[in-house]
């Protein structure tokens, strides 16, 4: 059974006046052009009241007993720093379940039932790695492929980005497939996604990195591969961005 972490004192009405307290319209404007709030941009309609990512850990930690309902009805906000501070949440509360050794199904079911809530690229890689990710060390793992495949951005975003749990236990087979699933996707946050988690299994193995890299760099997204190559000592990377390998 589940154990639910909360306090008589923590309510989601409080936690809705705390984060509004702390807005600042100023800062909100300049948050609303970095992540391409635009018509037509990835970001479109999100909504941000300008709040620090260090206010929002704060607001996380004070609040981390608010129920899952109430972290669900969060997370669906329009508002970006609402839903940065339900992920915040789940995270404290899955991980303080999984220390526990109680169900943390609960957690993983709310974080993948509202995969499309967690739509800007900020949400994405502050959750998926610490909360699906680590869940999948020991578990099925198709999820991330079904995620991979999907139209949506965020979810293909999850997808790789949730491997970075695996990369850190030096596992590299499910993030290098995925990686292949996702390698002639057109949106840039995809290229910088891909490269990255690339550039993680690099800095841990550079010979499976480079044996990745030999097989696809002269199809893969520019982007991509300049992030994959980040770290590489200058000759080597001008080898790969010349296609001299």
């Amino acid at each position: 059974m589940c154990k639910v972490y909360y306090t008589k004192s923590v309510n989601l009405s409080d936690l809705k006046k705390e984060l509004q307290k702390k807005a600042d319209l100023s800062h909100a404007e300049i948050l609303q052009k970095f992540f391409k709030t635009g018509p037509g941009e990835y970001g479109e309609g999100d909504v941000f009241i300008g709040i620090k990512v260090p206010e929002l850990r704060k607001s996380a930690e004070t609040h981390q007993g608010l129920y899952l309902k109430d972290i669900e009805k969060l997370l669906r906000s329009r508002i970006h720093e609402e839903r940065m501070v339900a992920l915040f949440i789940l995270r404290i509360q899955y991980e303080k379940a999984f220390k526990e050794e109680e169900n943390v199904l609960p957690y993983i079911n709310l974080y993948l039932n509202n995969a499309t809530r967690i739509n800007n690229w900020d949400l994405v890689d502050t959750s998926a790695p610490y909360i699906l990710g680590h869940y999948l060390l020991k578990e099925d793992r198709e999820v991330l492929y079904t995620f991979a495949k999907s139209p949506n951005l965020w979810k293909k975003r999850i997808a790789i980005i949730s491997t970075f749990a695996f990369i850190k236990e030096k596992k590299f087979k499910d993030t290098l497939k995925i990686a292949e699933l996702l390698l002639h996707e057109k949106h840039d946050l995809m290229h910088k996604a891909v490269g990255w988690m690339l550039r993680e299994i690099g800095n841990r193995n550079l010979a499976t990195e480079e044996r990745f890299l030999k097989k696809h760099y002269q199809d893969m997204p520019r982007t991509m591969l300049r992030y994959a190559i980040e770290k590489f000592p200058e000759k080597r990377r001008k080898e790969y961005l010349l296609g001299k390998v």
